[in-house]
């Protein structure tokens, strides 16, 4: 299995950091915040891994090089202008699925801290079923999400109804390359329209974790992951 860790994103919230420092590189627990990603990828396993970038993406590039002193196989899909989600997938889909079938890989959002178990991405390459279009992990509503975005029915995802029983996609996701036929590398797409047209026709699974889980989206919850991790690594 390949994965791909998103990492294109200009990071507007937390600026002024991101003004000279792309995001995936602000360190959390001594650590830049995608090298937590990578580290738990090659734990698992996986080790052919995707980074798109677009802001400052070459200093991504030049931290981490090919990945080899982590384990892993680094590859790179610049992006001149951030793509959003599904069009960054469809730019890197080359890389993510070079024998051209329609098995799944991972994706991760760099900015998302979880102690989901990465290795599960494997089993559930195992039992994907033909037609099955994604694999979502989901988690409880956050103060910041409290409407949340899906309902989780058993283990099929559903578009929100407006009643309760929506929870929060994590951000991390397992894909058939066939979700992202209709998008033209190189295009702005957002995921959400594709896994909800795939939700109608019934075709998208998912799990409800809930264990720890961050957004880093600000400066406050880039403070508070730095001091769970240092106080984590204290215990060790």
């Amino acid at each position: 299995m390949r994965a791909m860790i998103l990492a294109a994103g200009r990071g507007e919230r937390m600026r002024p950091l991101t003004d000279v420092c792309p995001k995936p590189l602000l360190k959390a627990g001594g650590k830049p915040l995608l090298q937590w990603h990578i580290e738990a990828l090659v734990q698992a396993g996986i080790i052919e891994i995707v980074v798109n970038h677009a802001h400052l993406g070459q200093q991504i590039a030049a931290y981490f090089g090919d990945g080899q002193s982590l384990g892993a196989r680094l590859m790179y899909s610049a992006e001149s202008t951030a793509l959003e989600t599904a069009g960054g997938i469809a730019q890197a889909l080359h890389l993510l699925n070079p024998d051209h079938l329609d098995t799944p890989f991972l994706v991760i959002n760099g900015d998302v801290h979880c102690d989901w178990p990465v290795k599960k991405a494997l089993d559930i390459e195992q039992s994907w079923a033909p037609g099955q279009q994604a694999h979502l992990v989901m988690v409880p509503n956050p103060d910041h999400n409290p409407a949340g975005d899906f309902e989780l029915q058993g283990h099929t995802v559903h578009d929100r109804t407006g009643h309760e029983g929506a929870f929060t996609f994590s951000g991390i996701g397992l894909y058939a390359p066939s979700l992202f036929q209709a998008v033209v590398p190189g295009t702005v797409f957002k995921l959400a329209p594709l896994l909800r047209s795939a939700m109608q026709q019934g075709t998208v699974t998912g799990e409800l974790h809930t264990g720890r889980w961050m957004d880093i989206g600000t400066p406050a919850r880039l403070d508070e992951l730095n001091q769970l991790l240092q106080h984590k690594a204290g215990r060790v």
